[in-house]
């Protein structure tokens, strides 16, 4: 079988700074003259400042991958990675400057909602204008009027100017416009951020369907866990260069792990500025670790972290004690466990250097960054005590299997939950799980 999409070493090159390529245009030609003009009677020309020298800039770098027909592809990466670019070049909206891009079948894209539309026609009439833009007929548009206004939610605005819609409004019916087209291929640039949390699921619920439909889809966004719920196989690029391309759960994975901040991962405790006046230097060292790896400096949602502590004290101790203590970006306390509570296996002997470790099963957080407190000490007191002394990162990752997370003014813990529905008068129901982190 034909790929429906074949990239075979794709680039791009912008001109940065300076003139245009081809030379000076109009309006500087018109310029030019009219100088002259002063000059002829007598006025003084303006000094033009110095044009800023030109540079390249490639946007894509021999790109390479084929895409199979109703495959659906996320395609993922920071800001500036090529990802836009990319998709352009495959919409014919830009040509490559080297390589090639083969595409079979009739391709629809939704890279900028809301292109097209007129501020001074009603929402009524920018369907039909704006659906004819991206390459629907008037037949075609009529046959779905009904269902886009429906998906849209401004019926009752339909015969209003657009200029006169909120931006929800706005983005809603341009999207609901995009959503309807029915091409072979589908290009989708970061629109599932539009609208508001409803709508934003609307759309998700969309993008689903069309999936399943047998369509090929190429998928860009920022949301990780829409992406892994929604496709199978991801292309990661960074610089315009593809980074990994492979299964959608283990290329995220690698992305966020590269994109995340990770430079209080591993601290020098030494002398670091959050200890307590009155601390004896007793911590050197603490690192946060993935488990499942024993490196790499971030956790996925859920995942085990481990934390470990170096120490070097005067005298030995009997039973070295570490207590922690997560706190949340305002830095308010989220839990706090310590080995008083829940002590480490017996020591051999005293000691007077060694590494505590411990291990966060399952963590409960959202995805960001939690400072850590740490109180290391002996049974009866502690007295070496830093404050923010290493950060754990947690990355998003699809633990409700839905391509969505609570937001974020829900605050910092993601528990597991399971939900059941009652009829009035009948006996409850065994619970069914409906959702739940994993």
């Amino acid at each position: 079988m034909q790929p429906a999409i074949r990239v075979e070493n794709l680039s791009k090159r912008f001109i940065l700074g300076g003139g245009p390529p081809g030379g000076r245009n109009l309006v500087e030609a018109l310029s030019d003259l009219l100088s002259g003009a002063g000059r002829i009677f007598g006025r003084r020309r303006a000094v033009r400042a110095a044009e800023p020298a030109r540079r390249e800039f490639w946007a894509l770098q021999n790109v390479s991958f084929e895409v199979r027909p109703g495959e659906m592809v996320g395609i993922i990466g920071r800001n500036g990675a090529g990802k836009s670019t990319l998709l352009k070049v495959l919409s014919r909206i830009v040509r490559p400057t080297k390589g090639r891009a083969e595409v079979r079948g009739r391709i629809g894209s939704l890279l900028e909602v809301g292109t097209g539309f007129h501020p001074e026609l009603t929402g009524r009439e920018n369907v039909y204008l704006n659906g004819s833009i991206l390459g629907m007929t008037r037949r075609e548009i009529a046959r779905k009027f009904d269902e886009i206004v429906a998906f849209a939610g401004v019926e009752p605005f339909l015969d209003t100017p657009v200029k006169r819609y909120s931006s929800g409004m706005y983005v809603r019916l341009a999207f609901a416009v995009a959503a309807h087209l029915e091409p072979e291929i589908l290009v989708v640039d970061e629109v599932l951020a539009v609208g508001d949390l409803a709508f934003q699921q609307k759309c998700t619920q969309r993008m689903r369907s069309v999936g399943q439909g047998g369509r090929t889809v190429l998928f860009v966004s920022h949301n990780m866990p829409a992406v892994q719920n929604l496709c199978s196989r991801c292309v990661w690029l960074k610089a315009g260069r593809v980074m990994a391309d492979g299964p959608a759960a283990e290329v995220i994975e690698a992305y966020n792990r590269d994109t995340a901040e990770l430079g209080g991962a591993d601290v020098d405790l030494t002398s670091h500025r959050g200890r307590t006046p009155g601390s004896v230097v007793a911590m050197r060292r603490a690192r946060i670790v993935d488990d499942a790896d024993g490196r790499t400096p971030a956790v996925p949602m859920r995942g085990t972290a481990r934390l470990e502590v170096e120490f070097e004290v005067d005298e030995p101790l009997p039973d070295a004690t570490l207590g922690i203590v997560v706190k949340d970006a305002y830095h308010v306390p989220i839990f706090g466990p310590n080995t008083k509570v829940t002590p480490c296996p017996p020591q051999p002997e005293p000691l007077r250097a060694g590494t505590v470790v411990c291990r966060l099963p399952e963590i409960p957080l959202m995805p960001g960054t939690y400072p850590i407190d740490l109180y290391f000490g002996s049974r009866t007191h502690d007295f070496d005590v830093v404050h923010n002394a290493v950060e754990l990162t947690v990355l998003a990752a699809d633990v409700y299997g839905t391509g969505r997370l609570p937001p974020a003014n829900a605050g910092p813990v993601c528990w597991p939950a399971t939900w059941q529905i009652v009829p009035r008068g009948l006996p409850a129901a065994p619970t069914v799980e409906v959702s739940r982190c994993i």
